[in-house]
């Protein structure tokens, strides 16, 4: 059986990581989604990005979410992940994954890194360019699932 791990930061969950997340389970036996635990610059704590990943692929039951912190090979290693998944939407992706693949092939190579382009629909939706354009104000609801669009309101009327 196969698993693969779908680390990142899921801050917060976006319609295209769900897709990435579902179209992986299609491929592999099992996925394990690592949310890294992040010691700053994050919007929604650990825990929180854990459980709104929970509800966004609850409907596939072949995928796993938990957090990790450290070397993501390390905690590949420690799951016994065999393949990584990794997301691109553009070419300025590809340059950051490439070096990053590089990197952890040196550190793990028994550990296959496989990148899945981003669907069409999803190519312009990132987790840094909902943060931005949802604290001021717009409407992101169609980019996100519904809770992580309530969530994002919960947290920034709490900030005002």
């Amino acid at each position: 059986m196969t698993l693969a791990m779908f680390p990142g930061r899921f801050d917060p969950v976006t319609n295209g990581h769900r897709d990435i997340a579902r179209r992986a389970a299609r491929m592999f036996d099992n996925v394990l989604i690592a949310v890294a635990d992040l010691k700053q610059n994050a919007l929604f704590s650990t825990a929180e990005r854990v459980d709104m990943m929970r509800e966004a692929v609850a409907d596939c039951k072949n995928i796993d979410v938990t957090s990790f912190s450290g070397l993501m090979v390390d905690f590949a290693r420690k799951q016994n992940a065999s393949v990584v998944v990794r997301s691109m939407r553009a070419v300025t992706d590809f340059e950051a994954e490439f070096d990053m693949a590089l990197m952890n092939k040196k550190m793990a190579p028994e550990i296959e890194a496989i990148f899945m382009m981003a669907s069409l629909e999803h190519l312009y939706i990132s987790g840094t360019r909902i943060r931005e354009v949802s604290a001021l104000g717009y409407d992101v609801s169609d980019l996100v699932p519904p809770h992580v669009w309530d969530a994002l309101n919960k947290k920034y009327a709490a900030r005002a």
